[in-house]
C-alpha cells in the first residue's frame, strides 16, 4: 500500500489527486488489475467526476452545500455534523479498473479527494491489486 497525503485549502475543496493516484500505479508491476484509493478520514471522502470543467467541482460543492447546509439542527457537539454526512454521502472510498499499468478512466473523469472540515492534511492510501 502507498500513502500520500493532501493539504486542502477549504472548509469545502474537492482536491484532483489523478496524478498521484496514477504515480501509484505506475510506481507496480502490476498491468492488469485494480486500485483502491481510501481515505482514513470520516469528514473528508473520495469520488470520480469530471475534471475538464471547474464549473463541476463548484456545482458539486453548491448542491451538497443546499442539500446538507454547514448550520442545521445537527445533535453532534463538535460543530462538524454536515461534514460527516458529507463525507457518507460521496463514500471513503473508489476503485479503479488498471489495463496495461494504467488506470482506466473516462476521457472527462478525474479522482477528487473531497475535503468538508478543512482546511486539513489529509492521507490518501492506495492498494493496487492484481488480477488472479
Amino acid at each position: 500500500m502507498q500513502t500520500f497525503t493532501v493539504k486542502t485549502t477549504g472548509r469545502t475543496d474537492l482536491h484532483d489527486i489523478t496524478r498521484e493516484v496514477a504515480r501509484a500505479v505506475e510506481g507496480t508491476t502490476v498491468s492488469e488489475g485494480a486500485c483502491l484509493v481510501y481515505v482514513p478520514h470520516t469528514t473528508a471522502g473520495v469520488t470520480i467526476n469530471e475534471n475538464a470543467d471547474p464549473a463541476v467541482r463548484v456545482d458539486i460543492e453548491s448542491a451538497l452545500e443546499r442539500l446538507v447546509p454547514w448550520s442545521g439542527p445537527y445533535r453532534h457537539s463538535e460543530g462538524n455534523a454536515a461534514a460527516h454526512v458529507k463525507a457518507s454521502m460521496m463514500g471513503f472510498s473508489a476503485m479503479v479498473p488498471i489495463s496495461g499499468g494504467r488506470l482506466v478512466l473516462g476521457t472527462w473523469q478525474g479522482i477528487y479527494l473531497c475535503e468538508f472540515d478543512g482546511p486539513r492534511t489529509r492521507k490518501v492510501h492506495v492498494r493496487v491489486l492484481p488480477s488472479v
